[in-house]
């Protein structure tokens, strides 16, 4: 291995290192061309790159009274691990705010390091001010009582066809959202270290005045 590439990469270098647009091509040249969800679901607490581990949560809508309120929504957060990041997929439902300043302050009691909520949010500006990444669809003042709830967790959820399961990496930021199957997580990792690695010396070229197809035709990387 050379210096630039690293035997191990931990989160620690992929949250320094990485972004989610060269994870999607590291995972294209490996063959899985649909890993990130086309939906609109953008960062509304942080302008800063999440990583970390699914922890999955499934949600329905509902319309009547719920037996066990926040039953399974609490389990989810109460077993987090440090570095997940609590998926909730919704399907895209904006009948309440099922992620707020409570949950969050829960959430990070347990290392959970951020959200990606396929519905809407609560509480952004208190979420905003305790530093937690959280990306979703929508806001809604609406609690999720009565409205939606948790049907299980910790199993394979689709949000816009694109699979997450427990325990793959996630990477989020402003241009989107990426999955990284376990099956070939470190494959896919360190080819898209090594591509950040070969960009960084292609910008500094062009930088030195070479020109764009030069460089193009000189490190394949683009």
């Amino acid at each position: 291995m050379t210096e630039s590439t690293p035997s191990t990469i931990t989160l620690a270098m992929m949250r320094e290192s990485l972004y989610s647009a060269v994870v999607s091509d590291a995972l294209d040249a490996l063959g899985y061309k649909r890993q990130s969800p086309r939906l609109p679901i953008r960062p509304f607490t942080t302008s800063s790159l999440l990583v970390g581990r699914c922890k999955t949560s499934l949600w329905v809508d509902m319309a009547h009274v719920d037996p066990r309120p926040y039953e399974l929504e609490l389990k989810a957060v109460d077993e987090c691990q440090p570095d997940d990041v609590l998926i909730a997929a919704a399907g895209g439902s904006v009948r309440s705010g099922i992620w707020g300043e409570l949950l969050t302050t829960a959430a990070l009691n347990q290392g959970c390091v951020g959200a990606i909520i396929d519905g809407a949010i609560r509480d952004v500006t208190k979420i905003r001010a305790l530093n937690f990444p959280v990306f979703a669809r929508e806001t809604c003042v609406y609690d999720s009582f009565n409205r939606q709830r948790v049907v299980d967790i910790d199993i394979p959820v689709e949000i816009d066809g694109v699979t997450f399961c427990s325990g793959d990496l996630v990477f989020a930021d402003e241009d989107g959202i990426v999955v990284v199957p376990q099956a070939i997580e470190a494959e896919a990792i360190q080819r898209a270290w090594n591509k950040v690695h070969a960009e960084n010396e292609v910008r500094d070229s062009i930088r030195n005045g070479l020109k764009a197809g030069e460089a193009f035709a000189k490190y394949g990387v683009l």
